[in-house]
């Protein structure tokens, strides 16, 4: 199919999706679920293909984002039951009000409609997007990757195939088999089709969108995510936190990028870090540099997500020098203060703009799983309409239902 016909199909199955019951739609996400792990090696083949055709073209971290296992694909499914586990947000009325002139108005949850995606080289993306958007009663166009497309394909035909067995459209989930520039232009301009576009990559992809769209495009954000050591910070505290948040997927957007450590703290915290950091390259400003010698940063290097066993260290005088040079880097995802006074952490809260700010504890749990949504369609870095992991009620909208007997203005 043209990525015409697509968006034509999505459009018709719109308002099928919207009126699917809570049952429907849970009985319908433990099948999917059930099916992945089933079909766990058409899945693993289609992977290797992917990977194959990826050797020599994608570093070895943006490769471990691509590679699936049964682990992963378990992983995947259960993300699908904690979905179908949750609750329904579909016509949830947010507010009620009787009118002194006897109306009745009523602001209840509804779907968007058609959700477009575009993404890259992960394949899990393919079925918690689809996940999401089928129970928040929309339909999605999932517009991947060519490095992962053969393992998406694999996916999606799994997630058709349910709905076709359930008797309900097929087309409430799309795959286009075009993964050129010219069909993610399509989608960006898709007025009276899509009603929601999110990108889901990195900053060149999601500027893309930014710039380009002429539907309304929810910005996911690249992660320059930062660590602040404060001088009442406990140690091994922070070691454990920022080997956690640096080390255990480097790939992610809530992997941490900058380390900012008190002055007070400098001679005696850095010699650690860098024994703790073995197998990360630390891009040290001239303070953190004079301490323990390696490599110095560049200008750039405090604006870089490296999405690598990379992290720049920079020597600051107090909190509030921070809170400074993580509102001029930070790219408002996922930030966080390591210290044991209270005060100071909260002054850190509330002056630290990021979707997520975290005290004491790894920007690495900024996830739709760890925040109890199941899985998440992307990290939303704006303000308006969304923000953070996004769930279920974030691909929805509202409608106003307004009750009356006979009543004019």
């Amino acid at each position: 199919m043209t990525m015409q016909d697509i968006l034509q199909k999505a459009k018709a199955a719109a308002k099928k999706a919207a009126a699917l019951t809570t049952k429907q739609k849970n009985d319908i996400l433990l099948q999917m679920a059930d099916a992945l792990t089933c079909s766990a090696e058409n899945i693993l083949r289609a992977n290797e293909q992917d990977l194959q055709n990826a050797q020599g073209v994608l570093p070895t971290v943006m490769l471990d984002r691509l590679r699936l296992d049964e682990k992963r694909i378990n992983a995947m499914a259960d993300g699908i039951r904690q979905v179908a586990a949750l609750p329904d947000p579909v016509g949830v009325v947010l507010e009620q009000n009787c009118l002194k002139n006897g109306l009745t108005v009523q602001k209840i949850r509804v779907p968007l409609g058609v959700i477009g995606i575009i993404y890259e080289s992960r394949p899990n993306v393919t079925s918690d997007a689809a996940a999401l958007c089928f129970k928040s009663g929309n339909v999605c166009i999932l517009r991947g990757g060519k490095d992962a497309y053969h393992s998406s394909k694999a996916i999606v035909d799994i997630l058709r195939g349910v709905l076709q067995k359930a008797g309900v459209d097929e087309n409430f989930i799309s795959l286009p088999a075009d993964t050129s520039r010219q069909s993610a232009t399509q989608l960006m301009t898709a007025v009276g089709y899509v009603d929601a576009l999110i990108p889901r990559g990195g900053k060149g992809l999601i500027q893309s969108c930014v710039e380009n769209a002429k539907v309304p495009c929810i910005q996911t954000g690249t992660g320059i995510c930062h660590i602040y050591v404060d001088k009442q910070a406990d140690f091994q505290k922070a070691l454990t936190i920022i080997h956690n948040a640096k080390t255990s997927r480097p790939s992610v957007c809530n992997a941490a990028e900058v380390c900012l450590v008190h002055q007070d703290i400098a001679q005696a915290f850095l010699p650690l870090l860098q024994e703790k950091l073995t197998n990360v390259e630390l891009r040290l400003d001239p303070i953190a540099h004079s301490i323990i010698g390696g490599k110095q940063a560049s200008e750039t290097d405090f604006d870089t997500e490296f999405l690598d066993y990379i992290l720049a260290v920079k020597v600051v005088q107090n909190a509030q020098d921070a809170i400074a040079h993580i509102g001029e880097h930070s790219t408002g995802h996922s930030d966080c203060i390591i210290t044991e006074h209270e005060q100071t952490a909260n002054t850190f809260v509330a002056f630290v703009d990021s979707a997520a700010v975290y005290v004491n504890a790894s920007t690495r749990f900024t996830d739709g799983g760890e925040f109890g949504k199941g899985c998440e369609i992307g990290i939303s870095t704006q303000k308006l309409h969304a923000r953070g992991p996004m769930g279920l009620e974030e691909l929805t909208s509202y409608k106003y239902i307004v009750r009356g007997n006979g009543q004019i203005r």
